[in-house]
């Protein structure tokens, strides 16, 4: 579920050079005439044991694993309305080559088929989004920014459309597309039960592991309601192997929407702009990743968009 491309402004990325900047090293010597080893070297070669690459195990799609996905996929799909809370935590290289954690909060709601609205609050310029099932608007506060298209005729579309014209993506689409489980599944080449945890909420969840499409997941799901709690992330094919994660709460399903949720009056008196691909180098046409990622991803300066 996770894709590479980020709902963000520019901004954003000037923010993160901001927080990067260059910190102190404090450096161990060793006294003179003894032989007591530094703390550095031997926590290194700790690290190495501990991050030494294990033989590859046999790929298996274990059933329970399986039904606990697909029970999501199905209770996310059979909903009229939705309603939650998305936080995302990422990881980005600073200049010493270490992660930095950002974060951003997210207010979804939505209607099938055909109505959208994220507000967006975090580590970058706050920001909202509007589909109504005929036109979409993204919308920036701060700025008086805002981009009007007509849009296509379902929320999978529209999503599709903001991705192709302008490089935004949720880190969440994977749950709100039509089919979750649909999408998910033809990915899917390992998986498995892990057990459960209480540490999300006092709710008693499943976890579940499963790769495929070069991610590594973990997922924690309800057990009763079979709504999922938390996502945690790997690229494999990340050198760095930076963590993606995403926690979810507040969930309303079928609750009923105000018809003025998915339009905004602040936003159509604001300077327009267009919908426009923030990095023209890259080739307009070009596929998203696969939706069986999970929903998380890497930000680089290529996934921030112009406007979000």
């Amino acid at each position: 579920m996770i894709r590479e491309n980020s709902f963000r402004l520019i901004v954003f990325i000037v923010l993160a050079a901001l927080l990067t900047g260059p910190c102190s090293v404090v450096a161990q010597t060793a006294q003179r005439g003894t032989q007591k080893q530094s703390v550095l070297p031997a926590a290194r070669k700790r690290a190495a044991q501990q991050t030494k690459p294990t033989a590859p195990t046999h790929l298996e799609l274990e059933p329970k694993a399986l039904e606990i996905l697909k029970a999501t996929g199905f209770r996310l799909a059979a909903a009229h309305t939705l309603s939650f809370t998305a936080v995302e935590t990422f990881e980005s290289l600073s200049r010493q080559g270490v992660p930095l954690v950002f974060a951003n909060k997210y207010e979804v709601t939505l209607q099938r088929p055909d109505k959208l609205r994220v507000i967006l609050a975090g580590d970058g310029p706050a920001s909202e989004f509007y589909y109504n099932g005929k036109i979409m608007t993204a919308f920036a506060p701060a700025e008086n920014l805002v981009a009007i298209a007509d849009a296509p005729p379902t929320i999978d579309a529209t999503l599709e459309a903001i991705y192709h014209s302008a490089a935004m993506y949720f880190p969440f689409t994977d749950l709100i597309v039509a089919d979750p489980y649909g999408d998910l599944a033809p990915g899917v080449r390992h998986a498995y039960y892990i057990g459960q945890s209480m540490a999300f909420g006092g709710t008693t969840t499943d976890m579940v592991a499963y790769a495929g499409d070069g991610v590594f997941v973990q997922m924690a799901v309800g057990t009763e309601d079979k709504l999922p709690r938390v996502v945690h992330a790997i690229y494999l094919d990340d050198p760095d192997r930076l963590r993606h994660n995403l926690l979810l709460s507040d969930w309303q399903i079928d609750a009923p929407v105000s018809a003025d949720a998915f339009t905004s009056s602040k936003a159509a008196s604001a300077k327009r702009m267009e919908f426009a691909h923030p990095h023209p180098e890259l080739t307009p046409g070009a596929q998203p990743p696969a939706r069986s990622r999970p929903p998380t991803k890497p930000v680089t300066s290529k996934s921030v968009p112009q406007l979000n």
